[in-house]
């Protein structure tokens, strides 16, 4: 698996954010934390988070981060981050944000770290990193809630499908990212493309998809992943600005759907899933997704805020077309993206966004491909969408 499956943010390692570090984290403010924290921080979920390890020392993760909860057989290493990035995923779901470190949307959220065989491993340590099926069916016999995988690749890896269905079946909700390489060929990577995980592209502070998030019939939802701070590397001496990808909205989904699970702890995941497909925010048929943002962008505040919102059943899966059989088109024929060509970036507005700013964002460049899926991937992140929600799409015909 050494170097088919990668995480899913793209960094930078000089220029380090000041002190000020979440001011920075400007989806906070447009998604109206505040607000939704007077209801839920979380409390009571557990996410999982599949990645590069997690260091359960830096100032925004001490208490947060449950080692013991890990299986001795999957523990290798588990606390010891070879690149930094499964740590700043933690800190965006559940930091804590002392000591002037990240908070994450989840504050008072746990993590159970797994730390697996990801691009950027040492060689020497590769075998004896756990096998990602096994984490997931390990994660699936726990109370873990949810399962937060920023990692993707080309390869359908044998047992990983079989994997998901069952922690699935288990009532676990799993994220993934969609990919970062929309400007290369759109493909949307694998496990985002597998029935069962909630596909996750990424979306500027306009609310518009961002121009490297892969697109295609897999895009369930859409969440920040632009101009976030994220640590520069493993060393964790410094945030780093500008920093964008696919990982990051998988973590921001992944701690949206724990502040509604903590809110309310008797829903299923189809009824946590449900409820953020209802209230995502969009200006397209619900029954008619977007192949750049999905159902649209998360907005557990809609949720959360109101006393009076009933979710669907409990037991009918809210993407249960896709699921069932995968995603198909007209004929019948699974596809896995779209082949449209890639449109141009559309002036559009901010629809019903709520608290955001109507102004695209552009990210910092950068030759760094420390956490790079791939080398040359370009940097330039204007939108790709119809205002903030894309405007193409195409029927899934599930």
């Amino acid at each position: 698996m050494l170097g088919t499956v990668a995480i899913l943010s793209a960094g930078l390692a000089p220029g380090a954010v000041a002190a000020d570090v979440r001011s920075k984290q400007w989806y906070l403010s447009a998604m109206g934390a505040e607000e939704m924290w007077k209801v839920s921080t979380g409390k009571g979920v557990k996410v999982a988070v599949v990645d590069t390890g997690v260091n359960p020392d830096t100032p925004s993760l001490k208490g947060q981060v449950l080692t013991n909860d890990v299986p001795k057989t999957l523990s290798y290493k588990a606390t010891v981050d070879y690149a930094g990035h499964g740590t700043s995923m933690a800190e965006l779901i559940a930091g804590t944000g002392e000591g002037d470190s990240l908070r994450g949307l989840a504050p008072d959220a746990k993590i159970v770290p797994y730390r697996v065989a990801l691009k950027g491993i040492d060689k020497a340590e590769y075998k004896k990193a756990p096998d990602i099926s096994k984490v997931i069916r390990a994660i699936a016999d726990s109370d873990v809630k949810i399962i937060n995988m920023s990692f993707g690749g080309r390869i359908d890896e044998p047992g990983l499908d079989e994997a998901v269905k069952y922690a699935h079946d288990k009532g676990k909700l799993l994220f993934a990212g969609t990919g970062n390489e929309a400007q290369k060929d759109g493909e949307i990577e694998y496990p985002a493309r597998y029935p069962y995980v909630v596909g996750v592209a990424a979306s500027d502070e306009s609310g518009k998809v961002g121009k490297f998030s892969a697109y295609g019939n897999y895009v369930d939802l859409a969440a920040p992943g632009l101009n976030v701070p994220v640590w520069c590397d493993e060393t964790f001496r410094s945030y780093c600005p500008g920093i964008y990808g696919t990982s990051i909205a998988t973590a921001i989904a992944s701690a949206s759907a724990a502040l509604i699970w903590s809110a309310h702890p008797d829903w299923t995941a189809n009824q946590v899933l449900g409820s953020l497909i209802d209230t995502a925010g969009r200006d397209w048929a619900k029954d008619d997704p977007s192949i750049y943002l999905g159902y649209g962008l998360t907005r557990p505040r809609r949720v959360l805020v109101n006393s009076n919102y009933h979710p669907g059943p409990p037991n009918t899966d809210p993407l249960a077309k896709e699921n069932a059989r995968g995603v198909v088109n007209a004929d019948g024929e699974p596809v896995s993206a779209s082949k449209e060509p890639e449109p141009e970036p559309s002036q559009g507005t901010s629809a019903d966004r709520d608290h955001t700013s109507a102004t695209a964002s552009e990210a910092e460049t950068s030759d760094n491909t420390t956490l790079w899926v791939t080398a040359g991937v370009a940097a330039a992140l204007l939108g790709i969408g119809g205002g903030a929600f894309a405007m193409y799409r195409s029927r899934r015909g599930a």
